[in-house]
């Protein structure tokens, strides 16, 4: 069964670091045996289709899927690169279960931060809610939603939430409002 995914890279191509050009990673991923493969921006987002019949549910898919781009893109540009694959319904549930009001909001000021697992609320026991107001957060389903009125730059929320002893042994990457909408629009076509 062909099943289509979006390749969720973290920390590449910011400030001239840990360079992988798009086209390259769109040839790599096809060389690894995924079809349709698109990229969208140079922030490492990849949209393709592959067969899902190499795990047995989708979460191990994802994670195969994970694992194999990364070897790939470890092998070809000499670095590791944390990535989470994520399924079209996935992102379109994920989407779908915004808590905020999205489509009153700029792009810049709604972010999702997707997980490698579930997040608790034990785990953001620490942080004070009100202390950050006007900005706010809410889990998801291997989601964290954060609203921050005056973009990412500037949270003082989202550097509290980055904090390492919080997201110890998962692996998280952002995305703003925009590209979480996009994404789950070039996986549904």
């Amino acid at each position: 069964m062909t099943t289509t995914y979006a390749a969720l890279l973290r920390g590449i191509n910011v400030s001239g670091h840990r360079k992988v050009p798009m086209a390259e990673l769109r040839a790599l991923m096809t060389d690894l045996g995924h079809a349709n493969v698109s990229t969208y921006l140079q922030s490492g987002n990849a949209v393709f289709t592959s067969e899902a019949d190499e795990a047995d549910d989708a979460d191990d898919a994802e994670d195969v899927l994970a694992a194999g781009l990364g070897r790939a893109v470890e092998a070809h540009f000499g670095f590791t690169v944390d990535i989470l694959v994520r399924s079209a319904a996935y992102l379109s549930a994920v989407a779908d279960a915004c808590p905020f009001p999205a489509a009153e909001l700029e792009g810049k000021q709604l972010h999702v931060t997707y997980c490698s697992e579930p997040l608790t609320p034990e785990r953001f026991a620490r942080i004070d809610p009100a202390a950050y107001l006007p900005e706010e957060f809410r889990l998801g389903d291997r989601a964290l939603y954060l609203y921050a009125p005056n973009g990412l730059g500037r949270s003082k929320l989202g550097e509290a939430l980055a904090r390492p002893a919080l997201l110890k042994g998962v692996i998280a990457t952002s995305r703003n409002w925009n590209t979480v909408v996009k994404l789950a629009e070039m996986t549904r076509d």
